[in-house]
């Protein structure tokens, strides 16, 4: 049976001791999708929505959510972050796909980070074009790829 490594022998709560693990170069990375309108989809493309630039402003929030991940997550530790990229893709004319990658050197991995910034810019997309389409969906939001640590690199490739 795998341990879980945020309980104690109890079952109390606790935050894991990394302090003796090595500092390493680490990196994740994070997709999700949006699933909106070919006419929401679109405007988003020709930068029509009366907000603003939304794949920019989902872009800086991305990256501002990665950044506050250990204040949202109840057990992560705050990272020294070396760098944060959001990217984005119209795979369809309705599915708007997000990609985080997240860049630490640290002693805990930063999968966590990459999997808010992309559900932060996710957010983000779904804010700025709500009053146009209140039907669009979020998700599946999921690691892509992760690499440094005592488990190297590994890779789930999506569906």
């Amino acid at each position: 049976m795998t341990e879980l490594t945020h309980f104690d022998p109890d079952g109390n709560a606790r935050m894991v001791d990394i302090g003796s693990k090595p500092v390493s170069a680490r990196s994740a990375t994070a997709r999700g999708v949006v699933v909106m309108r070919p006419e929401t989809a679109c405007a988003i493309q020709n930068r029509e929505i009366s907000k603003g630039d939304v794949l920019q402003i989902a872009r800086l929030a991305g990256i501002m959510g990665s950044k506050r991940t250990s204040e949202l997550i109840p057990l992560c530790h705050p990272l020294r972050i070396d760098g944060v990229d959001i990217d984005f893709e119209f795979s369809t004319e309705t599915e708007l796909v997000v990609y985080a990658r997240v860049r630490a050197t640290d002693r805990t991995g930063v999968e966590m980070e990459a999997l808010t910034a992309v559900s932060i810019a996710a957010l983000t997309v779904y804010d700025m074009c709500k009053s146009i389409d209140r039907g669009m969906t979020i998700g599946p939001i999921r690691l892509a790829e992760k690499i440094g640590g005592k488990s190297g690199r590994s890779v789930w490739p999506h569906e």
